[in-house]
């Protein structure tokens, strides 16, 4: 067992990005959300580097990618006025939800008899309209539009959330021998919580796991230590004998916060920036070196 799991007494996880590579869909149902309102795609490449604070946010920076690239300032790639573009800033939304353990919530029930995520593999990039980088300040995005992009994204994506995730090497290995050894395993992530389950179920791993945390579950997300708080009452153990791995700053930073160890895996998603620089307790190159 790896020396970062000494007195260490539950285990808390992130997912995307230390888990699941779930870029693929991810950047398929970003580019058709923006496609129903006439812009440009982003492409699986700049999704990657956009992904880690929720799916509002997630197509905050989309938006903003595309009304950046498109051909004319100010209107859309087919020449009609952009919706939505305007100098001052907007309200700010909030997403707002009820805490779900880690079973699949009352949406609406889909097949999964097409979807096949496989372990080690990763779909080829989809192609991505060539433009400036995101960034995040320029020109603000309107709040219906925003609304409307992210009810389309959520449409698109909750139709088959796992169709080219996959686990990352190590994962299966670190989870059944983590729960083998009895330690309790938490899931938290700041994906909408009624995606968890369906990715979980795809790959027989919803057993493992005695909480699940989305980012709509409480008031607060990551980088606040809210819902890392929350996971070590509701076990009824110390922060200080929890762990919390994760692939971003995000995670460091909240793991950190609520006073719980933290350990990071290089491979996911930081905004392109070394997890490292985030000063973990510890890093290791597959969650398998955990077992």
């Amino acid at each position: 067992m790896h020396p970062i799991l000494n007195d260490i007494r539950l285990v808390t996880f992130d997912l995307d990005g230390t888990l699941i590579d779930s870029v693929p869909d991810l950047a398929l149902a970003v580019d058709a959300a923006l496609a129903d309102l006439g812009l440009p795609a982003a492409g699986e490449t700049r999704v990657r580097d956009w992904v880690g604070n929720g799916s509002l946010v997630l197509m905050e920076r989309a938006l903003r990618f595309a009304t950046q690239v498109s051909e004319v300032p100010g209107t859309d790639r087919r020449g009609g006025p952009m919706p939505g573009v305007r100098s001052t800033a907007p309200n700010g939304l909030a997403m707002d939800g009820q805490h779900r353990p880690c079973e699949r919530s009352g949406t609406r029930e889909r097949s999964r008899a097409s979807v096949a995520p496989r372990e080690g593999f990763t779909a080829p990039p989809r192609r991505s309209v060539a433009g400036k980088a995101s960034r995040e300040g320029g020109e603000e995005i309107d709040k219906v539009l925003l609304e409307q992009a992210h009810t389309d994204f959520l449409d698109h994506y909750g139709r088959d959330p796992g169709a080219h995730t996959r686990l990352y090497p190590g994962v299966r290995e670190a989870l059944d021998g983590l729960r083998d050894r009895g330690l309790p395993l938490a899931l938290v992530t700041n994906k909408p919580s009624a995606f968890i389950a369906p990715i979980l179920e795809a790959f027989g791993l919803q057993a493992h796991f005695g909480l699940c945390l989305g980012g709509d579950s409480l008031a607060q997300k990551k980088p606040d230590p809210a819902p890392l708080l929350h996971v070590a009452a509701h076990f009824d153990i110390s922060p200080s004998a929890c762990l919390m791995v994760g692939d971003s700053r995000h995670d460091i930073e909240a793991g950190r916060a609520a006073g719980f160890r933290t350990l990071a895996v290089p491979y996911g998603y930081n905004h392109g920036e070394p997890v490292r620089d985030s000063g973990p307790d510890g890093v290791v190159e597959s969650l398998a070196e955990l077992v």
